[in-house]
């Protein structure tokens, strides 16, 4: 069996993902489909080799086509996906997966009553620095894991049809689900609107897991400088993640309290670097992608992942309106 793979939606991010699909399988992305006909001029630039077309219908009755990634508006993943679905191609589909966790259901069982891959692009659950953080939480590393939060922000390209929650925070809520290998059992956030009406530029996510184990999630499109990091505290040391500098960017720390003769000592050094593999996310989420049908494996950012994501933003928003 070999990939056949199609692209469907070749705006910025897509466009990224034609050019990172063509350096892994070459003459097997047979196919970019996108409603903007000028977009062919893109896809020539990268080969011209590859079938450009308006019609998602070439696509879909294309029986030789057996892949697809969507990469179009998000209001449109859900119609998308099923079709791609119900004629028997997997299906890896950005993020979010659908906009209703109902749907997401629906193309969970879409795709395991028809043997197929359903993925989500969480892009960082491919980042290296992230599974070095996963290895070492899992390795006892740090001791019991107790806190985790992160930091994404920046002065953001303002979005009308959704609110930093929906933007920003998805990302996230994907990498602390994949670190502590559970879902919470309390949600809070509270947000504000400053720039425009009812669409919130900054909030604020509380989570609660089993094991006490917590975590928050600030993210902000109003702020005066980028800043992306997750910080992972255990009862033996803490991780830093900051993918905003240039180096140094996973650090641990042999830092916290220990009892001592019944009294709780600080114990506090300075910062090890850790270094990890140069590879390219994305890359590495394709190439994942391709593995789990070649293998017949489940992706680690699989439908189930994806809807429990979802679910988290759902309650999270429910909590914002509630305010």
């Amino acid at each position: 069996m070999e990939i056949k793979l199609a692209v469907i939606g070749c705006g910025k991010w897509g466009l990224n993902h034609v050019k990172t699909a063509h350096k892994i399988l070459n003459q097997n992305l047979l196919s970019v489909c996108d409603i903007n006909s000028s977009n062919s001029i893109k896809i020539e630039q990268v080969s011209k080799k590859i079938k450009f077309t308006t019609n998602i219908d070439d696509v879909i009755n294309n029986k030789e086509i057996n892949a697809v990634i969507i990469a179009t508006s998000a209001e449109t993943h859900f119609e998308i996906a099923k079709k791609c679905l119900l004629a028997k191609k997997n299906v890896l589909v950005e993020k979010p997966i659908t906009l209703l966790s109902k749907e997401a259901s629906d193309l969970v069982d879409i795709a395991k009553e028809n043997d197929l891959k359903l993925m989500v692009g969480h892009v960082l659950l491919y980042h290296p620095a992230v599974l070095t953080l996963k290895d070492k939480i899992d390795n006892g590393e740090i001791g019991k894991l107790q806190y985790i939060y992160s930091n994404r922000l920046n002065l953001g390209t303002i979005r009308s049809e959704e609110n930093i929650l929906w933007s920003f925070a998805p990302h996230d809520i994907s990498i602390i689900q994949f670190l502590t290998g559970s879902k919470p059992i309390w949600i809070g956030a509270k947000g504000a609107a400053f720039v425009q009406e009812n669409i919130e530029d900054t909030t604020l996510t509380y989570l609660n897991y089993p094991g006490n184990v917590h975590a928050h999630i600030f993210v902000s499109w109003l702020h005066p400088f980028k800043e992306h990091r997750v910080v992972v505290i255990g009862d033996e040391g803490m991780l830093v993640f900051e993918d905003s500098l240039k180096n140094e960017k996973l650090k641990f720390y042999k830092k916290g309290f220990s009892l001592v003769n019944g009294s709780l000592e600080k114990f506090d050094s300075d910062f090890e670097v850790i270094n990890y593999p140069e590879k390219a996310p994305l890359e590495e989420e394709q190439k994942h992608f391709f593995d789990c049908i070649l293998n017949d494996k489940t992706p680690r950012t699989d439908g189930v992942h994806a809807k429990e994501v979802l679910e988290v933003l759902e309650t999270a928003q429910i909590r914002l309106n509630d305010e």
